[in-house]
């Protein structure tokens, strides 16, 4: 007696066209990726959003975007009022994909009335795609990883 497995991407059925427009139309108002949040800072205008580092001062002096404000979320409520504009969007970022503390960050923000959107790789991948960063001993820049950015300088998406 065999058993059929059933196929694990299809056990559960996509959704229909309109739902699926619907829902990735709204992850795209909740979530920023890397490059375009790199693309925005390094144009030259005003990006229209702050950038911010929601991690502890340790992690911030290892390195952070240039010209982000530094906020860990343990003091959002205390302290966003002082240093950012609720009329101004604000995109956190954490370590990496692998940390909430984005997620956390933006939920703090958001609960205050602020407009926020997460970044998508956090640090980690700011880093990884060959971004120029900070560090407490000055301007740093790594060579891009080939796994998650590619040769051309733009995955074409």
């Amino acid at each position: 007696m065999s058993t059929t497995v059933p196929n694990p991407v299809l056990h559960v059925a996509p959704a229909a066209p309109a739902e699926a427009t619907a829902h990735f139309r709204t992850s795209l108002r909740f979530h920023a990726d890397v490059a375009d949040v790199a693309a925005a800072l390094t144009a030259g205008d005003d990006p229209g959003f702050v950038i911010l580092d929601s991690r502890s001062t340790q992690s911030w002096d290892q390195g952070h975007i240039p010209g982000a404000v530094h906020l860990p979320t343990a003091l959002i409520h205390e302290r966003a009022g002082d240093l950012l504009d609720k009329s101004v969007p604000v995109v956190t970022y954490c370590w990496g994909p692998g940390c909430n503390g984005a997620t956390r960050a933006a939920l703090a923000l958001a609960e205050l009335g602020y407009q926020v959107k997460e970044m998508l790789g956090g640090f980690e991948y700011w880093v990884r795609e060959g971004f120029a960063y900070e560090t407490s001993q000055g301007p740093q820049r790594h060579g891009a990883d080939p796994l998650t950015a590619p040769a051309a300088g733009t995955c074409g998406c």
